[in-house]
């Protein structure tokens, strides 16, 4: 189903909860890139969900229960930098696994995760994906 109204705008009606409470940017490169794919892959809405995401994450981290800006767009996650669905490589679920410690070390913060100043990058990785999941969780509820 279309994730914009005839006017180009998002239906925020028709977008995941995450990015309702993410800002007009994020909600219309997720709907727009949506709409590019659905029409391209024959009405593909699985492929359509996943182009969607994917060019959301270029620009876009996951931080608690929505979508902030990232520092710098590219790519995310290993999953990302080899070429996306279908190839080996993980994913960090939105968190830009490749952004510096430092940038990582910030959003811990801000999402109070405990024990942080002693974690290792990829440690940071997987606790603000798991604080990522009980917060949109808890929005949810």
């Amino acid at each position: 189903m279309p994730k914009t109204t005839a006017g180009g705008e998002p239906d925020q009606s028709e977008l995941p909860a995450t990015l309702r409470r993410s800002d007009e940017k994020a909600r219309r490169t997720f709907a727009q890139a949506h709409d590019a794919a659905l029409e391209q892959y024959d009405g593909n809405e699985e492929r359509a969900h996943r182009v969607a995401y994917g060019a959301l994450k270029h620009s876009y981290e996951k931080v608690g229960d929505h979508w902030e800006r990232k520092p710098r767009p590219g790519p995310s996650d290993e999953r990302a930098e080899i070429g996306g669905s279908g190839t080996e490589g993980e994913t960090a679920e939105g968190v830009d696994a490749n952004a510096p410690k430092r940038h990582l070390l910030n959003v811990a913060r801000r999402l109070s995760i405990p024990g942080r100043s002693q974690m290792t990058k990829d440690e940071l990785v997987e606790a603000i994906e798991q604080r990522n999941r009980r917060e949109t969780q808890r929005a949810r509820e």
